[in-house]
């Protein structure tokens, strides 16, 4: 990582006053949580299912307590806790700088860190409903059941993550393209670009800066600052002024 590359950077941290955070798996990966893409990441992994289909709609529906034994075993990081990325956007946020964290994670860290203004688009594994009465269970009734987690009336209870197979919640993608449309700055890390209909959300920047984190291979993206190294090493070299 040249120097050169985090001068532009502070440089474009200092000036911007709408800054937005677009985030993908690259961002936790330095919290102790895979990533997907990787070699290492949970893609290039074996299983007894492709890990596309467990974690499906389908695979929940067809076969629930294999999705939960996966979903514990692969997806749940219950000692995991914020790294550099996540506290310094916080902090940005408490100075009036950012005006929001849209990621592709599910694991609560940017709110464990403080971040308040934060669109989840694939959900939150801290967010728990049961499919029969909706009442509403978070992280610990899944980890203190063992097999398929059920509600006291019976039902099974549904993590609030967006599986492969179900759609995008309206709600939390017209927020984050209203905060994308009018943002200032833009920095883009931990993601391969890859994943959609999540992806396709950075056309509706239209501001100035643009910057790319990613330790890996990312679709490149015209204009923008790309910096190859992980996302909390490079943030943390950013002094918020």
């Amino acid at each position: 990582m040249a120097d050169s590359d985090i001068e532009k950077l502070q440089q474009i941290v200092d000036r911007s006053k709408r800054l937005v955070f677009f985030g993908g798996a690259g961002v936790s990966t330095e919290s102790g949580i895979p990533d997907f893409r990787s070699k290492d990441g949970l893609y290039n992994q074996k299983y007894k299912f492709p890990p596309e289909y467990m974690l499906s709609h389908d695979c929940f529906v067809e076969r629930t307590e294999d999705f939960f034994d996966f979903y514990r075993d692969k997806i749940l990081a219950y000692e995991a806790k914020p790294n550099a990325a996540h506290l310094f956007l916080a902090e940005l946020e408490r100075k009036g700088r950012l005006s929001a964290v849209v990621t592709q994670n599910i694991d609560g860290l940017h709110q464990d860190a403080g971040s308040n203004r934060v669109f989840e688009l694939h959900g939150s594994v801290r967010r728990n409903h049961c499919t029969r009465c909706g009442a509403f269970y978070g992280l610990e009734a899944i980890k203190a059941q063992r097999g398929v987690p059920r509600c006291s009336c019976g039902g099974v209870i549904k993590p609030d993550v967006v599986l492969y197979g179900e759609g995008l919640d309206e709600d939390t993608v017209s927020g984050a393209i209203n905060a994308i449309e009018n943002a200032d700055a833009m920095i883009i890390a931990g993601t391969s670009l890859t994943v959609y209909p999540a992806a396709g959300l950075i056309r509706y920047f239209h501001g100035k800066d643009l910057v790319v984190i990613n330790l890996g291979e990312a679709e490149s993206v015209r204009g923008a600052l790309t910096i190859h190294h992980k996302v909390g090493e490079t943030l943390s070299q950013i002094k918020i002024k």
